[in-house]
């Protein structure tokens, strides 16, 4: 016979830690947001102020995509 209450009770905790996961991952998203928000602002101050990287060391700037989905 197929114990339902214990499948019930290994699902709610399963669910529960990918919770906790899903919100850390979250966390560390939003930490790393504000980081590349601010090196990018880093990068148009030394830019604007006349700072060049040599031909052979520039990378073009990628955009960020910030759109997080929300519970």
């Amino acid at each position: 016979m197929v114990d339902h209450e214990t499948n019930l009770k290994n699902a709610v905790e399963i669910q529960k830690n990918l919770i906790n996961e899903i919100n850390e991952l979250n966390n560390t998203l939003s930490l790393k947001k504000e980081l590349a928000i601010k090196y990018q602002g880093v990068i148009e101050y030394l830019t604007g102020s006349g700072f060049t990287l040599p031909e052979s060391e520039e990378n073009p700037t990628e955009t960020v995509q910030t759109d997080v989905v929300e519970e």
